[in-house]
C-alpha cells in the first residue's frame, strides 16, 4: 500500500501489528509507543521527512483514549499532575515543531545530544533496577488495587498518597522538566509526555502506577496541539513535507489503541520493577540507536 505522504509502500497490516506490539509493553510505564515507532518508521520504512513527526503525534491522538479510559477507570488517575505536564508541555512543543521544521529537517545533531540525554537517563534508570527495589507489587493479589488518594495541588507542591505511602514533588521541578521535555517531543513528535514517565520515576521517585496515567494524559493533549501546529506550519512550508500523513498516522494509531489499552489493563499484574525494566530497555534502545547514527 501507498501512502503519498509519506512517500513509502508498506503492507497495510504492519504499521498496526507493530503499534500494537510497541504499545502494549511501553504503555504500562507510561510510554504511548511513538517513542519506539519513531525510530522504526525512519529506519526500517525509510520515512524521514519532517512529517513523520506530525505523523506520530497523530498515533498518539487515535491510539491513547483507551489507555487513559483505563487508569481513569481504575482511579490511578493522578489529575494534579496530569494538569501540570499539559500546561509544562504545550509551550515547549510548539517550540520544538517550529524548530524541528526550520532548523532541523535533518535531525542529526540533535539525535545525538538526546541521545546523550535518554543515555544518563538509562543509566539512573538501570541503577535503580539493579538495587532491587521492588516495591509494593500488586501482581499478586488481583483484588487489591490502590488508587491515588488525597491529591493536592499547589503553585510549590504537588502532593498526593498511594499504596498506603506519602509523595511529594516540587511543581516548579515539574513545569521546568516538562518544559524541556516538551521541545524535544515536539520535534521529535513522540508527544509532550512520552518521555516524562522514566525521568519522574528515575529523578523524582514517584511510583510507576501513578506516573504512568499522567504521562498518557499529557502526550494525548500536547499531540493534539502538535498535530495542529504542524499542519498550521504546512502551509509556509510548501517545499518540505511537513504535515501528518492520515492514513498511516490512523494505521499506527488503531493498533496503538489496542496495545495500550491491553497495556494499562495489564499494568498491575506486573511488579515495579519488571515496568522499569521495559522502560529501560525503551530508552537505551532509541539512545543508542541515535548516538550511532551521528557517527555511522
Amino acid at each position: 500500500m501507498y501512502f503519498p505522504v509519506a512517500d513509502i509502500n508498506v503492507h497495510p497490516m504492519v504499521p498496526p501489528l507493530v503499534a500494537f506490539a510497541v504499545s502494549f509493553f511501553t504503555s504500562m510505564g507510561g510510554v504511548s509507543g511513538a517513542f519506539m515507532l519513531l525510530p522504526f518508521q525512519v529506519s526500517v520504512l525509510g520515512y524521514s521527512s519532517p512529517s513523520v513527526s506530525a505523523t506520530n503525534q497523530l498515533f498518539n491522538i487515535v491510539a491513547i483514549p483507551g489507555g487513559i479510559y483505563r487508569f481513569i477507570r481504575e482511579q490511578r488517575m493522578l489529575w494534579p499532575l496530569a494538569w501540570a505536564v499539559v500546561i509544562g508541555t504545550l509551550p515547549g512543543v510548539f517550540i520544538g515543531a517550529w524548530v524541528r521544521v526550520k532548523w532541523l529537517p535533518d535531525p542529526k545533531n540533535f539525535k545525538f545530544f538526546a541521545g546523550i540525554v535518554l543515555l544518563y537517563l538509562g543509566y539512573r534508570l538501570v541503577l535503580d533496577v539493579l538495587k532491587g527495589s521492588k516495591g509494593k507489587g500488586m501482581a499478586a493479589n488481583e483484588g487489591n488495587r490502590p488508587s491515588v488518594g488525597q491529591a493536592e495541588f499547589s503553585m510549590s507542591t504537588i502532593s498526593f498518597e498511594f499504596d498506603q505511602d506519602s509523595y511529594s514533588v516540587s511543581t516548579l521541578k515539574i513545569y521546568l522538566l516538562c518544559f524541556i521535555v516538551g521541545i524535544i517531543g515536539g520535534i521529535y513528535g513522540i508527544g509532550g509526555g512520552s518521555i516524562i514517565a522514566p525521568f519522574m520515576v528515575a529523578i523524582f521517585g514517584l511510583p510507576v502506577y501513578t506516573v504512568a496515567g499522567a504521562a498518557l494524559m499529557g502526550t494525548f493533549a500536547t499531540s493534539i496541539a502538535g498535530v495542529a501546529f504542524y499542519s498550521f506550519l504546512a502551509r509556509y512550508y510548501p517545499g518540505v513535507s511537513v504535515a501528518p500523513d492520515i492514513g498511516l498516522g490512523l494505521l499506527f494509531g488503531l493498533g496503538g489503541l489496542a496495545g495500550i489499552y491491553m497495556g494499562a489493563r495489564c499494568q498491575k499484574y506486573f511488579a515495579p520493577r519488571t515496568i522499569k525494566m521495559v522502560l529501560c530497555f525503551c530508552v537505551l534502545f532509541v539512545a543508542g540507536k541515535y548516538i550511532l547514527n551521528f557517527f555511522f
